[in-house]
């Protein structure tokens, strides 16, 4: 048997053909696809592929998850092309790279982001380049060519035409499908996967058909994952983590995957995630540290809007259960939980319990990926009753490596390494480090992707004899969890040369602070740390009307404050070394975003950007003025915006 993602479709087909597999929301209200029915979908679309030339040709997406973007790529492999998911946070100018390296010959592409590659469709290279159209407002999208000069007729395709097409002709058609399933290997690219691009052009990493079966099984085996579970789909599609759990561990463990309404786009989608999460009833969610923390703050917000009584309680009870817990996989003394024991039950029964409800009623869990996720965010939603079960892997990993799970989970760490494969951790001398030595994380495995698509170089770098090099920096405590602490590209050097990963400080930070929204350490060869900070400004502004305050200088010290309250934590007192801590910061006028080129599709910072946009900024907090944090700069940046 070949273990391919058809394979893993054609079985469950076999087994369930008429359980939901994948659901969007529509003016008539969810609408639900079976494992049959994608299927055949999949293959009429492929058949109208090929009545229009596209027989091994590699094809694009660019669309918010919904059931057409599922088929599409089943379509694209059965055709024996390649799959190029793009994400929808692309900026136009980052499409046509993307898209001309791949040697993408079309584009599958929705209404919300039309506009976009039509603004760039002059610099795209292939000569008879087809936009495939999925919304049904013909028209509307006709004059849109007509307005960017580009003739609808020649490059203009419908979904819903392929799928007739195809249908009309798949008994003609279905012979040239049958041999090009038969002739689909383990080691035929599914995907090329494009990075953030985040130190020069984007790389395409190539996921093969067994790097998606075996991550999917490894993964489901592991996690032991109940059947027939309903999971909304949170993530953007193109995401590794959202795409491998979506299409393909879906396969494995046969649960349905609803996608947020994304109808009004990005903003729209972000909005309508409370209302879909009520309607889904979901059993699970795959989310970022970006999102938990955003869940984290609005329910902190919300409770801080009741009274007395369900502040303190729902506070005490939080820190009753966090002790009541523990790490949720060393022993608590039993002294210890019989002394937290009642406040935490009974803010659990008044207050968590309630708070659970946005989620749903059937809620079991989450599983974070995508980024380091701080100790304050996985016990709170622990002792909340809604696990963040974090995991660690890379797009170069298709994507999962290692993995917290319900029966067993160690908070604080990124759980086991799945079993099936090899890993070991490298210290910077090259020799393996022992239990508890940071170094990089290597692995080996059938996850492992092929390469980066023409770049030989960049893959004979990421992988050497076999070995995946992670760029990650982690290290195996003495229980066996993983521990990731940072990329190696993003340290700290102090003026000694010794280094610093900065992730758990900026996550201290973040997670501690009412009033810091983003933070980026620096330190290259410098006697002290500093940081670039942006603020939460409806939280400062609520402490400028709540206090009364105008004076700058006073509002200034509360900053700080609150910037440093991480020392008082107690996850992150006495934690980090001074030198690592910064000894001043510069408040930014704007905040990091995508739009900016900050923050990438990820939602993770791109250092180097933000170090360039902001150099004159950093060199000041090394002067004798910048150097002491209630310097001009900030009084002036405050005084500007709340005073």
């Amino acid at each position: 048997m070949k273990r391919t993602v058809l394979t893993l479709l054609n079985n469950v087909v076999n087994d369930y053909p008429d359980k939901p597999y994948v659901a969007e929301k529509t003016d008539q209200g969810w609408v639900h696809s079976s494992y049959k029915e994608v299927k055949d979908f999949s293959e009429y679309l492929a058949a109208g592929l090929l009545y229009h030339g596209f027989r091994g040709k590699n094809i694009s997406i660019l669309s918010e998850g919904r059931i057409n973007w599922i088929v599409s790529e089943y379509a694209i492999i059965k055709q024996g092309g390649i799959s190029v998911p793009l994400s929808t946070k692309l900026l136009p100018e980052e499409i046509p790279f993307r898209v001309n390296h791949s040697e993408s010959s079309a584009i599958f592409v929705s209404k919300n982001n039309i506009d976009k590659v039509l603004q760039i469709f002059s610099k795209l290279k292939h000569p008879d380049f087809r936009i495939i159209y999925y919304d049904t407002n013909r028209e509307d999208v006709k004059q849109k060519f007509a307005d960017h000069n580009i003739d609808w007729n020649i490059h203009l395709l419908f979904y819903a035409d392929l799928m007739d097409e195809g249908k009309k002709r798949f008994e003609s058609q279905e012979p040239t499908l049958r041999e090009i399933e038969d002739y689909i290997s383990e080691d035929d690219v599914v995907t090329l996967s494009y990075t953030s691009g985040t130190t020069g052009n984007p790389k395409g990493i190539m996921l093969t058909q067994l790097n998606y079966y075996g991550n999917s099984k490894e993964s489901a085996d592991f996690f032991q994952l109940d059947k027939f579970l309903r999971l909304l789909v949170i993530l953007p599609i193109d995401h590794s983590f959202a795409h491998t759990v979506g299409l393909y561990t879906s396969l494995v463990a046969y649960f349905c995957i609803y996608f947020v309404d994304s109808r009004g786009g990005a903003v729209a989608a972000t909005r309508n995630i409370p209302q879909n999460m009520k309607e889904v009833n979901p059993h699970f969610l795959i989310t970022v540290p970006a999102l938990t923390g955003n869940f984290m703050q609005k329910i902190k917000g919300e409770i801080n809007k009741k009274g007395a009584f369900v502040r303190w309680l729902f506070y005490k009870g939080m820190d009753a259960g966090i002790e009541y817990n523990g790490n949720g996989y060393n022993a608590v003394s039993s002294s210890v939980k019989r002394k937290n024991k009642l406040l935490y039950k009974l803010a659990d029964k008044i207050v968590f319990s309630k708070v659970r409800k946005i989620f749903g009623n059937s809620m079991q869990y989450c599983i974070g990926g995508g980024a380091l996720l701080d100790i304050s965010q996985q016990r709170f939603f622990y002792t909340l009753g809604i696990p963040v079960y974090q995991g660690y892997g890379l797009t170069e990993a298709s994507p999962i490596i290692s993995t917290n799970h319900p029966n067993i989970h160690k908070l604080g760490t990124s759980g086991k390494v799945l079993p099936t494969l090899d890993y070991k951790i490298i210290k910077s001398d090259g020799n393996e480090a022992q239990t508890g030595e940071d170094g990089e994380l290597i692995i080996s495995g059938t996850n492992v992707m092929k390469g980066y698509y023409k770049n030989p170089d960049a893959t004979a770098e990421s992988i050497q004899e076999g070995w995946l090099y992670t760029g990650d920096l982690g290290f195996i405590d003495q229980d066996g969890f993983l521990a990731v602490v940072g990329r190696k590209k993003a340290l700290l050097i102090s003026e000694d040369g010794e280094k610093y990963s900065p992730e758990e400080i900026e996550e201290a930070i973040i997670n501690s602070s009412d009033m810091i929204q983003q933070v980026m350490i620096h330190n290259d060869h410098n006697k002290y740390t500093s940081a670039l900070v942006t603020l939460n400004e409806n939280a400062v502004q609520q402490y400028v009307d709540k206090n009364n305050i105008d004076d700058a200088t006073v509002l200034l010290e509360a900053i700080k404050q609150s910037f440093y309250s991480f020392k008082q934590e107690k996850d992150y007192a006495n934690k980090f070394q001074k030198k690592w801590i910064p000894a001043t910061f510069r408040i930014l006028d704007e905040h990091f975003t995508e739009e900016n080129h900050m923050i990438n599709s990820t939602m993770k910072m791109v250092r180097y950007k933000i170090r360039e946009a902001h150099e004159d900024k950093i060199n000041y907090m090394y002067t004798n003025e910048g150097g002491k944090i209630n310097n001009p700069e900030n009084i002036r940046t405050i005084q500007e915006k709340f005073l």
